[in-house]
Parts: structure tokens; sequence; C-alpha cells
């Protein structure tokens, strides 16, 4: 975005000279969600879902039991508490191992991310896809919590690319899915199979929790949410819309036109300064119709913003009562 005045061009924001542009590329480089937060992320869960843990009365989330499923090395991330000492003392020690189990269960989740271009984007350090990140890691962090399956579905603009990883179990999961979500390894691609809710439902193998992770700001999106809803005919399906108007509080500029650059599109559009100061108002406009029409179609809706802890915490509960309410119908 720049602005123009007395016939020059000039950037806003950073000086774009020397070695801004690597910096820049640093940036844009670095991981959304890193080790540190997920680890901060899953404390959050131990500490919020305690109640369901433990106690002498039945959890409502107990189910038929664990089964083992095996041994492997110990990994970057995995608790201690998961290692297997006795094994671990024939290897003395090099590798630890870890063991794994598998409780069956109804409440699969599989989170379907927006990964298209505009999420990239942000203001002061704060990319809108990092806000994304970090909800699929406290989605995924729950899912370890009781022992339920993760997997990820991403789509780009337009949903013209679906890609996906099947649900699996585990913290490493999890973690593999974050890098899917940034760099897109590790994914394959869903093909495209009649409609939107046909082509997910298709990739679901049983009953699963889908939350849709978006700001939802691109062309038709409530189509896209009629076509979501019809997924709750036989899965739980919800929206956890990113309030993505923050990215558009831009700094005052004193004169001059502004013109913007669609990174999704590849077009440009000449603005005033007094449509720039509007653009976060109109964001915030754009997601309350959004959740008007969740409503109307019956989709339930969490909005989260900027405030990491705040969000955290409105997630974590969400999904619990979700998980609660299906356990007890």
């Amino acid at each position: 975005m720049r602005t123009r005045e007395h016939g020059e061009d000039w950037p806003l924001g950073p000086d774009t000279r020397g070695d801004a542009p690597a910096a820049a590329g640093d940036a844009l480089d670095a991981p959304l969600v890193n080790l540190s937060e997920i680890t901060e992320v899953e404390l959050i869960i131990l500490r919020r879902m305690r109640e369901f843990s433990i106690g002498e009365h039945r959890s409502q989330f107990q189910g038929t039991g664990f089964d083992f499923v095996g041994l492997r090395e110990w990994q970057a991330g995995d608790r201690f508490s998961s290692i297997d000492w006795p094994q671990s003392t024939l290897t003395n020690f090099r590798p630890l191992m870890v063991r794994e189990f598998e409780q069956p269960s109804t409440a699969t989740v599989v989170a379907v991310a927006d990964m298209s271009l505009s999420t990239r984007c942000g203001i002061d350090g704060q990319r809108i896809a990092a806000l994304i990140a970090r909800a699929i890691a406290t989605l995924g962090m729950s899912s370890v919590f009781f022992q339920d399956m993760f997997g990820l579905i991403t789509f780009d603009t337009g949903f013209g690319r679906l890609a996906a990883i099947r649900p699996r179990i585990g913290k490493g999961q999890v973690i593999h899915c974050l890098d899917a979500y940034q760099c897109g390894r590790g994914v394959q691609d869903l093909k495209q199979i009649g409609t939107l809710s046909m082509t997910i439902a298709g990739f679901l193998r049983k009953t699963t929790l889908v939350p849709v992770i978006s700001d939802f700001l691109f062309a038709g999106a409530p189509e896209v949410l009629k076509e979501l809803s019809l997924l709750n005919s036989s899965h739980d399906a919800f929206l956890v819309m990113i309030d993505s108007a923050f990215a558009f509080d831009l700094p005052r500029v004193s004169s001059g036109w502004i013109e913007a650059f669609d990174v999704e599109t590849s077009t440009a559009r000449v603005m005033s300064r007094g449509a720039l100061r509007r653009l976060a108002e109109k964001v915030r406009d754009w997601q309350d119709g959004i959740a008007r029409v969740a409503r109307d179609v019956g989709l339930d809706l969490l909005r989260i913003g900027p405030d990491q802890a705040l969000s955290d915490i409105a997630l974590i509960e969400f999904v619990a009562e979700r998980r609660l309410r299906k356990t007890s119908t």
C-alpha cells in the first residue's frame, strides 16, 4: 500500500531500502506458532480441563478405555509422562522410548483452515494467519488431551484448491498440521466431488467435529456458509471467525491518495484517506453480516480476536461445551 502526493510515490511503513527487504522476508519465514506457544496452549488446556480428568466422579468423556498402539522413539514435544522407562533402559536411553495409546472416540476433529494469501497480511507484526494457526494449535492440543484424532483441511481463495492431512493421534500430529498450514508440506490434494460439502464429507470417514477457521473476507461467503451447514446432517460443523478488523486499522495519512494492492487477484485500487479510515469499520460490518448468516443457516459461530489469552480460553471452553453436548445426546 502506498500514497501519492505531489506526483511522487512513497511506501507506508518501514523503510524499504538497505536490508529492509531481507528483514521482511525473515518475518514471513518465521513460524506462525512456535513450540513455546504450543506448550503454552497445552498448559492452558490442562488447567482449564482439569475438572474433566481428575476426581472421584465419573467423567463425561470417559470412553471404553485406552488401547496400547505401540512404542516409538521420543521426539521433541512429547510429554515426559509418556516415556516407557523400562523399555528405555533396554536401549540404554539412546533413544528414549515412548508409549502410544489410542482411545476409541466419536469426537475426531478435522479443522478446515483458510490459507489464502490475504491471511498472510497483517499489521505491527501480527498476521491473520498467525491467529488461524493459534486456533489450529488450540483445537489440536485439546484433541491430544482427550486422546482424539486430529486432522486438517486447508483451502485457498475461492476454495479452488483443497488439501488435507488424515486424522491421527498425538502432539506430533498437531505440529505436523501446523507445519503443513504454514508451508503446505505433507498434504494430499482433495478431489472435488460435486459441491464443497460433498468434497469435505467424502474426506471424513466417520462422525467428526469440523471447525471452519477463517476471517470469511471473501466473495460468496454466505453461499459457502450454506454449503457448510449441510455437513451438520452427519457431522458437527461450526465456525471460528477471526476478527481481522485490527489488520485494517491503519495509521492516519495526512494527505494524498492511497493505492491498495490485492495479493489474491493482483489488482490495485486507489482510495481516499477517508475510505482508508473506514476500512476497519467495513470489515466489522461484513463480519457482523456473516454472523447473522451463520445464525440463519444453523451454524454456531465463535468470534476470536488478537488477544491470545482470551481467544484460547474462549475456544477451549467452546469445544468442551460441544463435546459435552455430543456425549449427553
